[in-house]
């Protein structure tokens, strides 16, 4: 209970507004959006005016759901089950025997694939012009948005509207960079390392090593999303540009969890936030 009454208060705030607002969200579909629908729906709740805007083939996100929110729906090139299997083959990567490389290479592999996918969820909502006016034309306060593929974060620029974000964390320490919080590879062990953070020379290195290779990992898994906010808001912007625009940074993690690291002003911890909530205990 606590820990969503903050997350409310906390979007409230940002939102600058003393009565319910226009909320534009930008979900990322699969577990992302089973995360973020339950907030989206208090928001709702709270007397803000919320629209979603969802992919027409989905895993979770769907319009003939039960919602209390308006959902806009925007056409997909590929066809119903496509999404799944992608997510099935990027999962079962992770799980890959052998060495550390050879864990790198596969989850490599499959995040290039299922971006494919999700890139083309985002140009199929960008080159929706129809929508797309239709959102200028509304008049958004803000955009609530997971910006881990960064659809999002177009969209809210676009708009020219401030940006919440509501996330797990970015591949290869983007979220570092684009919050420009410390994050020196002596100190914090990089993806799966599995560290702690004392670690030994030898284990420095090696973590040196995969940071290196963090420089060419996500370049390009978000080449293609470049190229088309070029398109959309006529001027060159990075990944980590796009995301550093976002206004306030929701994190669904906690430091019982996490290594401990500076943050910005404007991160706040919310892990925790999906947990379900129990009864009490009896006497």
């Amino acid at each position: 209970f606590y820990g969503r009454a903050s997350l409310l208060l906390l979007l409230t705030s940002a939102f600058l507004l003393a009565e319910g607002g226009r909320i534009l969200v930008i979900p990322q579909d699969g577990s992302h959006w089973l995360s973020m629908r339950p907030v989206v729906e208090k928001l709702q709740q709270k007397g803000h005016e919320v629209v979603v805007v969802v992919p027409s083939t989905s895993l979770y996100m769907t319009s003939k759901e039960p919602q209390n929110y308006t959902v806009r729906v925007y056409p997909t090139p590929y066809p119903d089950g496509h999404l799944g299997a992608m997510l099935k083959a990027f999962t079962d990567a992770h799980f890959v025997g052998g060495s550390v490389l050879n864990l790198i290479i596969a989850s490599y592999r499959s995040t290039v694939e299922l971006s494919k996918v999700f890139f083309m969820n985002c140009e199929s909502l960008l080159h929706d012009r129809d929508l797309m006016r239709d959102l200028r034309e509304s008049k958004f306060d803000v955009v609530f948005t997971d910006p881990i593929l960064l659809c999002g974060p177009v969209v809210a620029e676009y708009l020219s509207v401030p940006s919440v974000y509501f996330l797990r964390g970015f591949p290869c320490g983007m979220d570092f960079d684009a919050t420009q919080c410390p994050n020196p590879p002596s100190y914090i062990p990089r993806f799966f390392l599995y560290h702690s953070d004392t670690m030994t020379f030898a284990q420095r290195v090696k973590n040196m090593l995969v940071h290196l290779l963090e420089l060419f990992y996500c370049k390009p898994i978000y080449a293609k999303l470049e190229d088309l906010a070029y398109e959309v808001l006529k001027k060159k912007v990075t990944a980590t540009e796009l995301l550093s625009r976002g206004s306030f940074w929701l994190m669904r993690y906690d430091f019982v969890f996490e290594f401990p690291r500076p943050v910005m002003p404007n991160m706040a911890f919310i892990g925790g936030i999906n947990c379900q909530q129990k009864k009490k205990l009896s006497q």
